[in-house]
């Protein structure tokens, strides 16, 4: 079916496209299929020359039991004895770290933040995210350096040792609001430069005189929210 997994006899018209010198394209309209379906199908499963449709299904088998042998185990829960339930926790754990990469983070750096986010000190070692994840320190380490240069978590030494664990406060998002508003009042500028240059008369120095506006109002909203915000957490610490 389009769209699902290619099937013995799908492979078996992809061989038999390539016998007759078609194209990638031409094959997937015949199967009703991408053409880059086509295309993946064939270079991993040894090329236009040596792609045969048994040995591809079978290679094909033999990865998908290799995958699921690979694939690690849920992440242990860590019984926090808040009676929280391990199930509940994983699944939203899962939900948010995918709604993390909705909103554009690699799906490595979203598991670390979603790992440290859960926590109620908000603050792991590289040695707790390995553990708790199931993947390599060199994972851990290059999605924490990616986190860190965003400003979604921090550094510091674990007291008495050599240790460092990576933490995040409860100002995370405060912090990334606070760099999208400082991207937002770069392209206010940039656009009032481009309506002066342009002139705002031209329907080309218009939108840019256009886009300044709406940006500007962007950016006070955001200023307002923040304001607002700390206003809250100061009468919330206050009581």
């Amino acid at each position: 079916m389009p769209g699902g997994r290619l099937t013995d006899e799908d492979r078996r018209r992809i061989a038999a496209g390539l016998a007759e010198g078609l194209g990638y394209a031409e094959i997937g309209r015949r199967l009703g299929r991408p053409a880059s379906t086509v295309m993946r199908e064939v270079t991993r499963n040894g090329g236009p020359d040596g792609y045969g449709a048994d040995q591809a299904h079978e290679a094909t088998r033999h990865r998908a039991r290799r995958h699921r042998q690979a694939r690690p185990p849920a992440p242990p829960v860590p019984d926090d004895g808040h009676g929280r339930d391990p199930r509940e926790v994983r699944d939203f754990t899962e939900s948010f770290t995918a709604l993390l990469v909705q909103q554009g983070l690699p799906r490595m750096e979203a598991r670390v933040l979603a790992c440290l986010y859960i926590t109620d000190s908000g603050a792991l070692t590289a040695a707790d995210l390995v553990q708790r994840l199931q993947v390599s320190p060199a994972s851990v380490s290059h999605a924490v350096a990616f986190l860190e240069q965003q400003g979604m978590l921090s550094r510091e030494r674990v007291p008495g040792t050599r240790r460092e664990r990576y933490v995040i406060g409860d100002e995370i998002w405060l912090r990334t609001m606070l760099a999208s508003l400082q991207m937002n009042e770069a392209l206010v500028a940039a656009s009032r430069r481009g309506a002066e240059i342009l002139g705002a008369a031209t329907p080309a120095g218009a939108r840019f005189e256009s886009s300044a506006e709406l940006l500007l109002l962007v950016s006070e909203a955001f200023q307002q929210v923040v304001e607002r915000w700390r206003q809250n957490q100061a009468a919330r610490n206050a009581r």
